[in-house]
């Protein structure tokens, strides 16, 4: 069984000026798709904090990218959308970084640190252990976020109804589409000889 390596380690170059490049454009483009997603997203009437597309994001980028580049792509979002670029959800600035949402936004960076952690280590390669490594930089998002609403708003049971429990379906929707997906790349990369054995 392949160890340390993720899905996009197997397709990366081995020279390495050119591996260079496959990184810093992966990461890059990681950024990007996190603000992609962030903008598919759903306000709800009675809370501060949207739901969006880019948590999914976030924890596909760690899974596959890896702990390091999933950190810097996450890092370079950060500072896309602290810098003023449209890539936040919830405005755009360092002001966003201090809003409500702040909290959450930080989040995002041991999120995606546990997701490629955990799949250096093989997590992605089948449904439950994907599951579980879902979960675990989930919980690191709503560590943060919550955290950081408490500190904003003071600790209340109402901070669970605004920042926790409206997003519990929609992530167990993105969890089951990261166990479905992870999977079957590596399933097809297994096919196509990349993988070096049969997962």
């Amino acid at each position: 069984m392949l160890k340390n390596v993720t899905i996009i380690d197997l397709l990366r170059p081995s020279e390495r000026r050119l591996a260079w490049f496959f990184d810093a454009v992966l990461i890059i483009g990681g950024s990007l798709l996190i603000g992609l997603f962030a903008h598919a997203r759903v306000w709800l009437p009675f809370g501060p904090v949207p739901v969006t597309g880019q948590t999914f994001a976030v924890l596909m980028v760690g899974a596959l990218l890896g702990s390091q580049r999933g950190c810097l792509a996450v890092l370079a979002y950060i500072i896309e959308g602290a810098a003023g670029l449209p890539v936040f959800a919830a405005g755009a600035g360092a002001a966003a970084l201090l809003g409500p949402t702040g909290g959450y936004l930080f989040g995002f960076i041991p999120a995606a640190y546990i997701t490629g952690w955990l799949a250096e280590k093989g997590w992605d390669r089948r449904a439950g252990t994907t599951v579980l490594a879902m979960v675990f930089g989930n919980m690191a998002i709503y560590t943060f976020g919550l955290l950081w609403l408490c500190l904003m708003t003071g600790f209340s049971a109402r901070i669970l109804t605004l920042g926790l429990f409206p997003f519990i379906i929609g992530d167990l929707v993105k969890i089951i589409l990261a166990a479905i997906l992870l999977p079957a790349g590596w399933k097809l990369l297994s096919s196509a000889g990349l993988t070096g054995r049969s997962e």
